[in-house]
């Protein structure tokens, strides 16, 4: 039963740092979008990379407290969104600039795929037996 709770407050901070970063990836988008002239794919991936850094330092730290090795631990994220980045923004350029959905709720779907496969590939294969290590 203290597993399931614990994992309950895993999952819950990590839906509140993504929330935190969606709010920076969705608010860096939104002026990258309204104050420069930039394609979709420009400002999208602009905005994600800052949500990257400020989600996986946030989580690492508070969200798995885990020692893990930090430069072995980014490559493992760099890989998961080696996979995410180009699909996503391929697909979201698409999606926006092809068949004219609205950018932001293109950028809200990709940020909802985002938030369930990347809590997903931290918690099993970034800090897979590393969770709760760190010491305080």
């Amino acid at each position: 039963m203290k597993n399931n709770r614990k994992e309950f407050l895993r999952v819950f901070k990590f839906v509140l740092f993504s929330a935190s970063a969606g709010i920076i990836q969705m608010g860096s988008f939104a002026l990258l979008t309204e104050l420069t002239s930039w394609r979709y794919y420009a400002c999208y991936l602009s905005s994600l990379l800052l949500s990257i850094l400020w989600n996986f330092t946030l989580n690492r730290k508070f969200t798995f407290h885990s020692s893990a090795n930090i430069p072995a631990a980014m490559l493992k994220v760099l890989g998961y969104y080696c996979i995410f980045t180009p699909t996503t923004t391929i697909l979201g350029n698409f999606l926006a600039e092809d068949l004219l959905w609205n950018d932001y709720i293109v950028t809200g779907l990709n940020m909802l795929l985002n938030l369930s496969t990347e809590y997903l590939f931290q918690r099993f294969v970034v800090y897979r037996g590393k969770i709760d290590n760190a010491s305080k």
